[in-house]
């Protein structure tokens, strides 16, 4: 949090304090990721973000770097000098009293204090730009009242609501181009001279013979204005027709424009048409007084249907425009909210740890509590990120040989902890099906059963049970079978109105501040994502108090060989500690190194390190076959990145060193950051922060 921002209040100093403790010497290295990570939390977010005090003079605590960005600022001391450093130099003056008022009617209102609100900032360089404000209201009776502001650029999408709102109630008269004369498209033409009172027709429509037996036939204009409105204006047209036919108020707007027109409807048939008139001045150049005007008549139902259909359609996008807007508001409120509640737990157990340093049981307890709001935060960003890559159409299906019978022991092994914990029996039903050799993707339907089945142990209590089925429905062809995946628990069930939108974001269960059960809310939008993936359907059946059972149906391709028997069972990973594993660690960042060295070598590994893809090249060039058992590479690094150095290794003359397991550690983890890994000539690609657990488990796949 640097680039200007220092502490110049007592509560960020508490902060920067207490994410500093490790730096000075802290004592479980493990956590200092978790705190490094927090540190760059605020900097590293796609949208701005502010904290401010809730009082009198608003001061601003903090701002991160994409609010000085949309503010126009390079520095925070522009910032704060454009600003005041308070809130109330951030809102237009215009607006401020009324977002003051509506801000504080919803923290009063709602019981999570939350709060929107929509309003208009000046950048620095004098531009006027709309944001959307989402804030929470934080009571805290160390440091006093303050509040968290996420907020994001609004100006084009309010840009684009004014102008689709311009375009629907645009004059009808807009529609059609002026024209100084009537033409032959005119259905018909009657020339009106008021000195005599009389009109003339020229040319006419069926409908207008019925009252002109013939063309230049004669009549009195006064009786022709009451009997044409008569025989065919509609009654709530009548009005505005005989209005504008009045010879005083043609007079009137001649004097004003060549020319003016009306659209009206009339009946014809019990049918209703509308029609198109258009009066136009036929005096001549050098007379000055208006009398004489020429009337023409065109049919315009067609085009008034069609500008309907069009209006229609652009009120129907305006809907989804503002349902979309609404959906990112919700989901934005909805993220708030949840990056918030984790949020708040590390802010004020760093206040408390702070306190607590010279109680070093207490403090473990305080770091603890970091350690573990820090991992909720980092499932909620990785899930939206999840969500955010599946939205962007960037996963690709890659179907590949699969054993059913491998997937469902890892995920069995992988969750057999939990569910151990909790005292859950987890088993296995793979009885019902005749093939074990598939083809799908393997990486997205085991994360499919993980999430699943992971859900089902969040949501089932103490001494509960759990069953992962698979099914072989039918044979659909020769070479493809139905499928179906299922996860049953007897926990505590989901009520029917939830169930309607179990597969939305944010949708939970139970509230996870009332209920303990802790959750990003997106676990099975991603799920119901993943399946429609492969082609496949999601339902759930559930009853409160019951259980809930999970089924996804795959068409999946098989293999037409006999399955083999399936003993589930699950064995932790171990290796010898007596023989130690020399590894080489590749990480440019100074922190992330220190850790993974350290974390290495507490699990029984010989670490050597090398700051960026070249020097590890030229070491394992120069080192003898045997001398390293394995690499462990940061993909994005200074001089030569992970992918080129892995290239480069695998073109060694020597094969023993051009064979060595390289195992990717990197915080790219979209399924294309682990096909490029794959595509290198990496072995594994294990994703950062380090679960040293899983890392190691990877590291002894290869070493075992």
């Amino acid at each position: 949090m640097g680039y200007g921002n220092e502490p110049n209040d007592e509560f960020i100093e508490y902060v920067l304090s207490a994410l500093n403790i490790f730096q000075e010497g802290g004592k479980d290295t493990r956590d200092k990721q978790s705190i490094n990570w927090v540190q760059h939390f605020f900097d590293a977010m796609p949208g701005g973000f502010f904290i401010y005090r809730a009082n009198e003079e608003e001061e601003i605590i903090y701002a991160n770097r994409e609010l000085l960005r949309i503010f126009g600022c390079d520095t925070m001391e522009e910032f704060r000098q454009h600003t005041g450093n308070s809130f109330k130099g951030i809102v237009h003056p215009e607006d401020l009293d009324e977002v003051e008022k509506s801000i504080w009617e919803q923290i009063v209102e709602n019981q999570y204090d939350l709060d929107y609100v929509e309003y208009r900032i000046i950048q620095k360089n004098g531009e006027v730009r709309w944001i959307d404000d989402y804030g929470h209201f934080v009571r805290n009776k160390n440091v006093g009242d303050f509040f968290y502001v996420f907020v994001g650029d609004a100006t084009e999408k309010k840009r684009r609501q004014m102008e689709a709102l311009h375009y629907i109630n645009k004059e009808r008269g807009q529609y059609l181009e002026l024209i100084e004369g009537l033409s032959s498209h005119y259905e018909s033409l009657l020339y009106v001279d008021l000195e005599d009172d009389s009109i003339r027709a020229y040319r006419l429509s069926s409908r207008m013979k019925k009252l002109f037996h013939t063309e230049l036939e004669v009549h009195n204009y006064s009786w022709y204005v009451g009997a044409y409105v008569d025989a065919w204006v509609h009654p709530e047209d009548r009005d505005i027709v005989s209005k504008i036919t009045n010879p005083e108020y043609i007079q009137n707007k001649l004097s004003q424009v060549k020319s003016f027109h009306t659209i009206f409807r009339v009946v014809e048939k019990e049918k209703i048409k509308y029609l198109y008139l258009r009066i136009v001045d036929s005096r001549k150049e050098n007379e000055n007084k208006i009398s004489r005007f020429v009337m023409g008549y065109r049919d315009m139902d067609g085009e008034i249907r069609q500008e309907r259909e069009r209006q229609e359609m652009l009120e129907d996008a305006l809907k989804q425009a503002n349902s979309a807007v609404l959906a990112k508001d919700v989901f934005l409120a909805n993220m708030s909210h949840d990056l918030l509640t984790p949020m708040n737990a590390i802010v004020g157990f760093t206040t408390l740890a702070k306190k607590h340093m010279d109680d070093s049981e207490r403090l473990a307890y305080d770091l603890d509590k970091i350690r573990i709001s820090s991992g909720q935060l980092l499932r909620l960003l990785n899930d939206v990120l999840e969500i955010a890559n599946i939205e962007a159409r960037k996963m690709q299906v890659k179907e590949e040989e699969c054993n059913l019978f491998d997937i469902v022991r890892d995920v069995q092994r992988q969750l057999l902890p939990l569910a151990a914990a909790k005292n859950i029996m987890l088993s296995v039903d793979m009885d019902d099906f005749k093939h074990n050799i598939i083809f799908s993707d393997k990486t997205k339907l085991s994360h499919i059963l993980l999430r699943l089945t992971n859900n089902a142990i969040r949501y089932t209590d103490i001494g509960g049970r759990i069953i992962v089925i698979i099914r072989e429905m039918r044979k659909i062809s020769e070479s493809q079978s139905a499928f179906q995946f299922i996860v049953e628990d007897n926990g505590i069930g989901i009520s029917e109105s939830l169930q309607k939108n179990i597969f939305e974001p944010f949708q939970r269960g139970k509230n996870t501040t009332l209920s303990g059960i802790s959750g990003t809310g997106l676990g099975l939008t991603i799920v119901k994502s993943l399946v429609e993936k492969l082609g496949g359907s999601i339902q759930v059946e559930s009853t409160v108090g019951v259980g809930s059972r999970f089924t996804v149906s795959l068409n999946l391709n098989i293999q037409d060989v006999p399955s083999s028997s399936y003993s589930p069972g699950y064995r932790e990973p171990s290796f010898d500690k007596e023989k130690k594993r020399r590894l080489l660690v590749v990480e440019d960042t100074e922190i992330n190194l220190e850790i993974e060295v350290e974390l290495l070598q507490d699990a029984g590994f010989l670490v050597d390190t090398a700051v960026n893809g070249s020097i590890a090249v030229e070491k394992i060039k120069n080192s003898r076959p045997g001398e390293y058992d394995l690499v462990i590479m940061d993909i994005q690094m200074p001089v030569m990145n992970g992918y080129d150095a892995t290239r480069k290794i695998r073109q060694l003359e020597d094969p023993e060193l051009a064979n060595i397991p390289i195992i990717a550690l990197s915080a790219n983890t979209f399924e294309e950051d682990r096909r490029k890994s794959r595509e290198s000539g990496m072995n594994a690609h294990v994703p950062k922060p380090i679960d040293i657990t899983r890392l190691v488990e990877v590291i002894m796949g290869f070493l075992e």
